[in-house]
């Protein structure tokens, strides 16, 4: 498999002053990262949060986007990834490509079918079963491709109808789109129309959980990544052509920290220590052996662009220096 250079990003949630935010994105620059993501939830404090186990995004992402975007001047900028039920197709496309305009050229837009029960549910919006998200995201992509061009829209499907109009700012350079999934028929989407492939965990429960990780072992990364592959190769493009993305990662300062984590792991999502240890989602170890697992794992299944949350990203950053760009 031919490789791509490394690239490194930090997701992050929540900031503790507007200062601190700005001063994050300075520091996330600095250390040599590519990029900075939020996600696209909505739920404060609450049972409604709670049964999603999903962790609390504290501010909207678009704004917290521009915000970063100001403070820094080569940091790519993003949300993994905009709920595409959340807002009109139109105005979301119009607030990128605004801030692409703004930031000159950073923004990274990610788009997903949407996952997140609960948050549908506390937030009033009616959730469809999965095929028919699916579908409405293969037609959003491909849509927004039209929109970010300059020309002339005339689209009339079923979950897409824009007439009569040209979008704008159109972006001088084109937006880069990636897609977060972890199906096979979303990441077949994603193999034909992204340039980012986020390989998310199986989200089918509505909510964080064992049976997310454990549908994501090697083998199933193996298969989420052929895929991908399939996907390109049905309309003539190859997989280097993408960039592969991945994510989540503890660094200890010893064997036996990363031992003790990977059993903390293990117990929480229904694994073995062992199999924390080798799961492709996962980065648990000191500097070096997570270094060599970047690269073996590169090798095999293409991932290239690595994304830590804010907590591990100053114990990570000698990682960055060592491959970014390698």
């Amino acid at each position: 498999m031919s490789q791509r250079p490394f690239r490194f990003a930090v997701q992050s949630y929540s900031a503790e002053s507007p200062q601190g935010w700005r001063d994050q994105a300075r520091k996330i620059e600095e250390l040599g990262y590519s990029a900075l993501h939020l996600a696209d939830h909505y739920l404060g404090a609450g049972p409604a949060l709670d049964a999603t186990s999903h962790p609390h995004q504290q501010f909207a992402a678009l704004p917290m986007m521009v915000a970063a975007a100001e403070a820094t001047s080569t940091l790519k900028i993003g949300a993994r990834v905009f709920c595409i039920d959340y807002r009109p197709l139109a105005v979301l496309v119009k607030e990128a490509a605004t801030l692409d305009w703004l930031s000159g050229g950073r923004v990274e837009f990610g788009l997903g079918a949407g996952w997140l029960a609960g948050e549908y549910d506390a937030l009033g919006i009616p959730m469809d079963r999965a095929g028919v998200r699916v579908s409405r995201l293969e037609e959003y992509v491909k849509a927004a491709k039209v929109l970010l061009s300059g020309e002339p829209v005339d689209i009339d499907g079923e979950h897409v109808s824009l007439h009569g109009f040209t979008a704008s700012p159109k972006p001088e350079s084109a937006i880069p789109i990636m897609i977060g999934g972890g199906a096979p028929r979303v990441l077949g989407i994603a193999g034909r129309e992204a340039d980012i492939v986020s390989l998310n965990f199986d989200n089918s429960s509505g909510k964080i959980g064992p049976q997310g990780v454990q549908s994501s072992t090697a083998e199933k990364i193996d298969e989420k990544v052929r895929w991908v592959r399939e996907g390109a190769e049905s309309v003539g493009r190859e997989l280097p052509e993408i960039e592969i993305a991945g994510y989540f990662t503890v660094v200890t300062p010893d064997e036996a920290s990363g031992a003790a984590t990977a059993e903390q792991f293990g117990k929480m999502f229904g694994l073995e220590p062992s199999a924390i240890i080798e799961h492709p989602n996962c980065l648990i170890g000191t500097l070096d052996q997570i270094a060599e697992r970047l690269i073996e794992r590169r090798e095999r299944y293409g991932i290239s662009y690595i994304t830590v949350g804010d907590s591990a990203m100053e114990a990570f950053a000698p990682v960055v220096e060592r491959l970014a760009g390698t």
